[in-house]
């Protein structure tokens, strides 16, 4: 009996010992209390040091928890267990370990040497001391001793009547400002001021705070704690003060109504002003918001640099990610790159959680070496995540290319020119001196292919595509919906290079003066808006505008002048040879009959647009569906009352859209145009047409008379009155 009862307690003694010879790991040891108490040595049982090739006196390595790890000096102890380390309070507190807890031990080999380390006091350690605290704790503590120290490591010192504690200090704040701070003599020697503050700004998440590498974490509310920090970067110098989110402290004193913010600004603009010239002290802003700071803190001698931390371009993510998804990350911050590889780590686990058992306090070794994030992964990540630059707008790279749009080849080369050649080849423009152009207008009558066509010429250069539906815009608050235009095209541009399309156009481009009852003229300010806009752009950032209408006769003359929307492109109803591709684009991926002749429909559907054809598709697709599930529902019955009999293979021949299906759905087949809206487009098309042709018997003096060699010559020869492209 007594037998049975000593057996669990020694199996309980040995419990933790026992997990370490599972674990096969003779390098994970037993954290125990040291006998010699001294910051530097560990002791470790003679056999496990020859298992580990340590020798006495060796330099080890100790990592612990919270991936901390520290150095020491390695001791034989016999009296040490053979699966334990003894290691003093100090080297437990750097290890963020407790007794019984697990470390793991490493050689450490090439410890250099340190002639100046740089060592600070734990304030709570040295209050009320007035004696030189190297002359009594730290040179006696040095002296004539081998000492490992890693940075970040806080130690105990017995010196006098009491022990003080030192942390040493890791020095990679220094010198984060580069020549102003470390070589002010170049400032000196060439006759000017340091620059004294850098305003960093940028969309959130691009990595402000990150760059800045803040010094301290605090933000003060009022003057006193302004003077204090100052007071303290100026002792401390060289030193960077980093105020994060600065325009909530100092925004502009006219539009503030708090007295507070007002005196901080105005204390902020003092202390900057007082920044002696060789103080050696910078400050460091960061804002997403620039334009709502003070303009007395943004003028020379405060914030006399500012940084634009932009979205990174495709070589900039290739930094942070795997290439093949830097092509498909437009818009993307830093912060969206790491968001989308937690998203991809997640979907690892969660292809491993049938294996992983959440109740055990440890996951197998074998399970966490075989988990690896795949292409895969990133690829479902990708699918759910958005640049939080644009997540209030609906944004994609579309999925649209040229195949799935039947016919409009004049038009399709008109819009790879006007929009894929300034994003693939921009040296051309550059080389023919001219800017490209910035807009697009298709009108033409409804269900022709607008849409379409915006959507497939983002994704054949890869641009992010940015739908806005014309009433959107529109609110009820005075001054709102101007700002919605705004705010789109700030996004457009930080997405670049992004296609902007304006549906329905003419909601909020009316001519201006002609909306009759409009509350406060809201839409004559989203058009002056707009113009205002599309004038401002760089031709540095590639955002084009394409705008479709249905009624382009009521649009706003002044956005259709060359520099705006100066491409002006006619929809109009698909010809036979357009029917018929857009009869195989709607097709292409489903079984058709070889009975069907796509030719014959085409020439039957004269006057149809291309919604009209695709109704006609989805039609007789629905057809053959419901034939095929009531085929395989009489199948079933058949089986079921004759469960013997051999079953036919015909499965494949009910599984394809027949002559009949289309026969079928040309029954339902209606047109969405009549024959007046035609007319009226065609009209608006021949007089734009006849008011650009004016100049087309212009001729330079002396000019031979073109022959048809010349490129053009041939062109305007055979210009067909029915080409309502131009």
């Amino acid at each position: 009996m007594a037998d049975q009862v000593s057996e669990p307690r020694g199996t309980k003694r040995d419990y933790s010992t026992a997990i370490l010879e599972k674990k096969k790991a003779p390098n994970r040891l037993i954290v125990e209390e040291a006998i010699n108490d001294d910051n530097s040595v560990v002791s470790l049982n003679p056999q496990t040091m020859e298992k580990l090739q340590i020798f006495r006196g060796d330099t080890i390595l100790l990592k612990g928890k919270k991936r901390k790890d520290t150095i020491c000096i390695s001791l034989a102890d016999d009296a040490c267990e053979e699966h334990k380390i003894r290691m003093n309070k100090v080297v437990r507190s750097n290890l963020r370990v407790k007794l019984g807890d697990v470390v793991s031990v490493h050689q450490c080999a090439n410890v250099k040497y340190g002639n100046r380390v740089h060592i600070l006091p734990i304030d709570d350690t040295i209050e009320g001391m007035t004696g030189n605290l190297f002359d009594v704790y730290l040179k006696p503590y040095f002296l004539d001793a081998y000492r490992p120290v890693r940075k970040g490591d806080l130690f105990l010192v017995r010196g006098g009547m009491r022990s003080v504690e030192f942390k040493k200090a890791d020095g990679s704040d220094q010198g984060a400002c580069g020549a102003s701070l470390r070589h002010p003599q170049l400032f000196k020697s060439i006759g000017v001021k340091p620059p004294k503050g850098i305003l960093l700004y940028g969309p959130p998440g691009s990595g402000k705070t990150l760059i800045a590498r803040a010094v301290a974490n605090e933000t003060g509310e009022s003057e006193s704690n302004l003077r204090r920090a100052f007071e303290e970067a100026e002792k401390n110098a060289p030193s960077i003060i980093f105020i994060d989110e600065i325009d909530s402290i100092a925004p502009k004193r006219e539009k503030t109504n708090g007295e507070v913010e007002r005196r901080i600004v105005s204390q902020l603009l003092t202390l900057m002003d007082g920044l002696k010239a060789r103080a050696h002290v910078i400050v460091i802003g960061a804002t997403n918001r620039p334009n709502s700071i003070d303009p007395a803190l943004r003028r020379f001698g405060r914030f006399d640099r500012e940084i634009d931390i932009g979205v990174p371009d495709e070589v900039g993510r290739l930094e942070v990610e795997l290439e093949s998804i830097s092509k498909n990350t437009h818009g993307y911050v830093g912060a969206d790159l790491a968001a989308l590889c937690t998203e991809a780590a997640l979907q690892c686990i969660r292809e491993k959680m049938d294996v992983i058992d959440l109740e055990d306090e440890t996951i197998d070794a074998e399970i966490l070496n075989s988990m690896a994030v795949t292409n895969e992964h990133f690829k479902t990540a990708l699918g759910s995540s958005n640049p939080s630059a644009l997540r209030e707008t609906v944004v994609e790279v579309p999925n649209v290319s040229w195949d799935d749009i039947g016919g409009l080849e004049n038009v399709k080369r008109e819009l790879q020119e006007t929009v894929q050649y300034p994003v693939e080849h921009p040296e051309k423009f550059e080389k023919f001196g001219m800017s490209p152009s910035k807009g697009v207008l298709f009108y033409g009558p409804p269900g022709c292919g607008k849409t379409l066509l915006a959507k497939a010429i983002a994704n054949e250069c890869q641009a992010n595509f940015i739908s806005i539906k014309g009433p959107e815009l529109l609110t009820m608050w005075f001054g709102e919906s101007e700002a919605n235009v705004r705010e789109i095209f700030d996004k457009a541009r930080q997405s670049a290079p992004c296609v902007l399309f304006f549906d329905e156009l003419d909601s909020i481009a009316t001519q201006r003066g002609s909306s009759v009852g409009d509350a406060g003229g809201a839409a004559d300010r989203v058009l002056n808006q707009l113009l205002t806009e599309m004038d401002g752009m760089s031709t540095r950032k590639t955002v084009f505008i394409i705008g479709a209408t249905n009624r382009p006769d009521i649009i706003d003359p002044a956005l259709l002048r060359p520099g705006r929307l100066d491409q002006l492109i006619y929809i109009p109803l698909p010809d036979e040879a357009s029917r018929h591709q857009i009869f195989k684009a709607c097709l292409r991926k489903s079984p058709v009959a070889k009975s069907v002749d796509l030719m014959a429909l085409a020439k039957y559907t004269q006057g149809f647009s291309g919604a009209d054809i695709t109704e006609i598709c989805q039609r007789a697709c629905k057809y053959a569906i419901r034939e095929n599930i009531e085929k395989d529902l009489e199948k079933e019955k058949k089986q079921h009352e004759n469960p013997e009999a051999m079953e036919e293979d015909n499965s494949d021949e009910y599984a394809e859209i027949k002559a009949a299906h289309f026969e079928e759905s040309m029954k339902f087949a209606r047109r969405s145009v009549s024959d007046a809206d035609i007319r009226k487009y065609q009209a608006f098309a021949m007089t734009l047409q006849q008011s650009r042709g004016i100049g087309s018997e212009f001729r330079f003096p002396q000019q031979p008379e073109p022959t048809p060699t010349d490129p053009f010559a041939t062109s305007c020869a055979t210009a067909d009155d029915d080409d309502l492209y131009n």
